[in-house]
């Protein structure tokens, strides 16, 4: 995540609590926590809190293939990317593009690094890449930076995380109603409820 985002630092959160986490990024004006989770190597979650107030939204990984898994890799120019949504169309996906969007700062034009998050049945796919132009032909050529992975959001939470507990809920899905494997949240618009 750390060369996906540029302008993150990474930190092995260790035996620390959370709140002292929160706290410490407060204080050093960090606008954002990203809190990746993993099961055996293979990270699994993701957590992001915007800073002050929140959103908190809370994200399965599924899929993933870092870095170092992909063959051919060059080096990553470290350079803000230009960010492309695909079939966010809903209100609660309007509500996640921001989300996602707001980790990023805003690239220069003649940034060629590119961040892709594009939706297909509730699963967000994020690959990144970096483009050239190839000398005589219309066309770009891309290079995969890795790495890629999937995002599936299962809930939103509207405080920070040092207080998700007593926060309230303002998405949360729901796998258990009899329609909920043919709803799509994020594309369709009859998705979303206000929950609490």
């Amino acid at each position: 995540m750390k060369l996906l985002i540029s302008n993150c630092q990474s930190i092995n959160r260790g035996g620390f609590e959370l709140g002292h986490l929160v706290e410490a990024c407060r204080a050093n004006g960090v606008t954002d926590l990203l809190v990746v989770q993993e099961h055996r190597g293979e990270p699994d979650g993701l957590i992001v809190t915007h800073f002050p107030y929140g959103p908190t939204a809370y994200f399965t990984i599924s899929g993933a293939v870092m870095r170092h898994e992909v063959l051919g890799i060059g080096s990553c120019p470290q350079e803000y990317p230009h960010l492309i949504f695909h079939n966010f169309k809903s209100t609660l996906g309007q509500r996640v593009q921001n989300i996602l969007k707001y980790l990023f700062p805003v690239p220069k034009i003649e940034s060629k690094r590119v961040v892709t998050f594009a939706n297909h049945d509730d699963y967000i796919s994020v690959r990144h890449h970096t483009y050239r132009k190839i000398d005589g032909v219309r066309d770009h050529e891309l290079d995969e930076k890795g790495p890629r992975f999937q995002l599936r959001l299962y809930e939103i939470k509207l405080g920070t995380l040092e207080n998700a507990a007593s926060a309230d809920v303002e998405w949360a899905w729901r796998p258990y109603m009899n329609t909920a494997h043919k709803r799509r949240f994020l594309s369709d618009d009859d998705g979303w409820m206000l929950e609490g």
